[in-house]
């Protein structure tokens, strides 16, 4: 009978020592595990926290080197499916020619033209950075 009992004894002690630690999470430590990962923000609406988000994500303020390395070389660097080349600066002007200027092709880069994604697949660029992004690739 003795060695059942302490056969017994450790996993009693290991349950009560896991029942203390269940017990002892709080209602702030609960909260914190299910708060939502994200947040949607729309375009044109105030999207609180994004600034913040994009600063730490970003490591602060990006270059345009930044974002053509990480959204627009995949494609502007081979030309693939017809994208003017980075350092291309006759077709890029071509195409500025056509289309009414820079700001013309701003406003295609931001709406998306053919198999390019709005924005160049970088959503949370700003307007400033996608011009800037184009100026460095287009020598424009």
């Amino acid at each position: 009978m003795n060695l059942i009992k302490k056969m017994l004894v450790a996993p009693a002690a290991v349950l009560a020592l896991w029942a203390v630690t269940a017990q002892a999470t709080t209602d702030e430590a609960i909260a914190e595990r299910l708060k939502p990962v994200g947040e949607v923000c729309v375009m044109g609406e105030e999207c609180k926290g994004v600034g913040a988000v994009a600063a730490v994500a970003g490591g602060g303020a990006r270059t345009a080197d930044d974002i053509i390395t990480k959204h627009c070389g995949a494609c502007h660097t081979p030309g693939i499916l017809g994208a003017p080349k980075i350092g291309d600066t006759a077709a890029w002007k071509a195409r500025a020619d056509k289309e009414g200027g820079l700001d013309a092709i701003l406003k295609t880069a931001i709406a998306g033209i053919n198999a390019m994604p709005p924005k160049g697949t970088c959503a949370d660029c700003s307007d400033d950075e996608l011009r800037e992004a184009i100026q460095k690739m287009s020598g424009l």
